[in-house]
């Protein structure tokens, strides 16, 4: 199957996760700190990795969850995805990011939101980069 990319974003970091990150148009632009919680400055008005990858996630999974709506013809009302990202250790010592994704629809009851939730999952692209790779828990509340 061949791939063709419809769009392609191009960001730079500096200085790894003490350092900057921006996008080539300049419109996301971000100082980087560790957490304290990892043994970092935790600076203020500064950002991580693992936050920057919450926000990209929660927005493509909320996009995907639109995308498998409309082709049942449902229409979404007060969608909020929460992305939780984790940074952490496994018993190998390598270190690892763990997901639970927090998704409420106002318009669905609880069956069809979840249905809806999975088969989001199975084509948000974010979802399938990190099938079998991470640990993504999908919460319907």
């Amino acid at each position: 199957m061949a791939y063709q990319a419809l769009y392609t974003a191009v960001a730079t970091s500096t200085g790894g996760r003490d350092g900057s990150t921006e996008t080539d148009d300049g419109v996301v632009k971000h100082t980087l700190s560790t957490p304290k919680q990892m043994g970092g400055p935790g600076k203020a008005g500064a950002t991580n990795p693992e936050q920057l990858f919450a926000c990209g996630y929660s927005a493509c999974f909320a996009g995907a969850l639109g995308y498998v709506a409309s082709l049942e013809k449902k229409r979404l009302e007060g969608v909020k995805v929460t992305a939780h990202v984790s940074f952490g250790k496994e018993d190998s010592g390598a270190f690892a990011l763990a997901v639970k994704l927090e998704v409420h629809v106002d318009n669905l009851d609880a069956a069809d939101a979840e249905r809806l939730v999975h088969a989001a999952h199975q084509v948000c692209p974010y979802s399938r980069a990190t099938r079998n790779n991470i640990d993504v828990q999908l919460a319907v509340v």
